[in-house]
């Protein structure tokens, strides 16, 4: 029984989304790092990531442990209030539901240019680093751990890049 019930909790884990208003909110009471995922309503591999790595129980008690998660419509209408700017998408057409729109402002202002994408913040707002594509929860894992333990930082070059990869140990499951 207790089995169950300890299977049955980890079946229904979810990541605690969030909006960026709420996120920036919160980060101000309790300083913690922003994982935001970026995607698009008619994005096929952001529907996969949904899927298929938002739902792996070791994401989903990574992500809600180490960061703020924030669900960012590129193509949506969500008002963000990010360091004193406003961020809206004022080219929105609400006939266009379900495909291609205009790109918010602040995905033009994170810098992305390909969905789905993740981008991580610091404690103070400030960003990290934006990650394009599609990843499968073990793929997920090397940036989540990387950027949790603020080991980003010692990472300046494309040789350490490879030279962190290669020591990374996944500890992360199907």
């Amino acid at each position: 029984m207790i089995i169950f019930l300890l299977l049955n909790i980890s079946i229904n884990a979810q990541i605690e989304w969030m909006s960026m208003n709420e996120a920036l909110d919160a980060q101000e009471k309790k300083p913690k790092k922003i994982f935001v995922d970026v995607y698009t309503e008619w994005c096929g591999p952001c529907k996969m990531m949904d899927k298929n790595t938002f739902t792996n129980d070791d994401v989903v008690e990574y992500i809600n442990k180490h960061f703020y998660a924030v669900k960012f419509n590129a193509e949506g209408t969500e008002k963000v209030q990010y360091k004193d700017f406003n961020y809206t998408n004022p080219n929105y057409d609400p006939k266009r539901k379900g495909r291609r729109n205009s790109q918010h402002f602040f995905a033009n202002a994170l810098k992305v240019s390909g969905y789905p994408t993740v981008v991580f913040f610091d404690e103070k707002s400030d960003v990290i680093s934006p990650v394009v594509g599609y990843k499968t929860p073990e793929q997920l894992e090397i940036y989540l751990k990387m950027i949790a333990t603020d080991k980003y930082k010692k990472i300046k070059s494309a040789e350490d890049w490879k030279r962190y990869q290669k020591s990374f140990e996944s500890t992360f499951e199907d």
